[in-house]
């Protein structure tokens, strides 16, 4: 069965990503957000990403045409009864998730794949507030989205094998990006190593050790990261990287994933990085280091 017609639940930074990178592909798009207001400005931010890529040629004003032409607002979830996919993008709080999942279980008929891009959370426990665990799947993009060539496939404990496939072709096949099968474990992958390298990096920042542009120097220069650890954090979002320790402290237990005293007193001054224009570092209003 041919994936043909995404739903993409959650219009935030991931979700703005994950709807123009399906567009593009050639894939119908219904976007929902909590309000008109904040769908509206979802739409907008694609509009200003699609504008910013005809200032570098990356594409032409033709090919934003169509990209956009590809994109629909859901006026409610029930909208999305007619896709054969839908990717949950919303914050990363697990009762949220479950709740938009209940609701997708009750709309969506029994062949439809339900995938969160949860960075973090259990999918097994999102799986379990529907009726057809076999089709709940997790799919973990990683920001920016379009440049990004490498998507986590998570396994919860009662996805099915085909699930699974139809998920990997639609990966690997439809969207040409890089799969990699994870069985669920907090942080799977990409999101453990990273924060716990953004974690060591804080401590070694509120030692004194060093400056932060010599920090995210010594690793974008010494080992060709494209940004340094406290500058991903900015883009990522100081509450985002703090969300995401706290989750694996409290699963795992281990220390090293407790969370900087310095990152939760960014986030409580509200320097949560590009989204406010100031983290460790500071930015302009289209995300760029001032």
């Amino acid at each position: 069965m041919t994936l043909k017609t995404i739903g993409v639940v959650g219009g935030g930074t991931m979700g703005q990503g994950i709807a123009e990178m399906l567009a593009a592909r050639g894939l119908d798009v219904l976007i929902a957000e909590k309000t008109p207001e904040k769908l509206d400005h979802a739409l907008e931010m694609i509009t200003i990403s699609l504008d910013k890529q005809i200032e570098r040629w990356a594409i032409t004003a033709a090919e934003k045409k169509l990209i956009v032409a590809k994109i629909k607002k859901a006026d409610s979830l029930q909208d999305l009864a007619v896709c054969d996919m839908v990717i949950e993008t919303i914050t990363e709080e697990l009762n949220a998730k479950k709740h938009v999942f209940f609701q997708l279980n009750q709309i969506c008929p029994p062949s439809v794949i339900l995938a969160s891009n949860t960075s973090t959370l259990s999918v097994t426990e999102i799986a379990a507030v529907t009726t057809n665990p076999e089709r709940v799947i997790g799919m973990h993009f990683l920001h920016p989205v379009a440049k990004i060539h490498l998507v986590e496939i998570i396994r919860a404990m009662k996805t099915s094998d085909e699930t699974y496939e139809r998920t990997r072709d639609f990966v690997d096949q439809l969207i040409q990006k890089k799969s990699i099968k994870v069985f669920e474990s907090p942080g799977y992958i990409t999101t453990r190593l990273i924060c716990t390298l953004i974690n060591e990096a804080l401590h070694t920042l509120s030692e004194g050790v060093a400056s932060a542009e010599d920090i995210d120097s010594a690793m974008r220069i010494g080992y060709d990261f494209r940004y340094g650890p406290l500058e991903m954090c900015d883009r990522f979002g100081l509450d985002s990287v703090q969300a995401a320790l706290e989750v694996m402290f409290r699963d795992y237990g281990d220390i090293k994933y407790r969370p900087s005293f310095l990152l939760k007193q960014m986030v409580r001054a509200g320097n949560l990085g590009v989204k406010t224009g100031e983290g460790f570092f500071r930015y302009d209003k289209d995300g760029d280091r001032l």
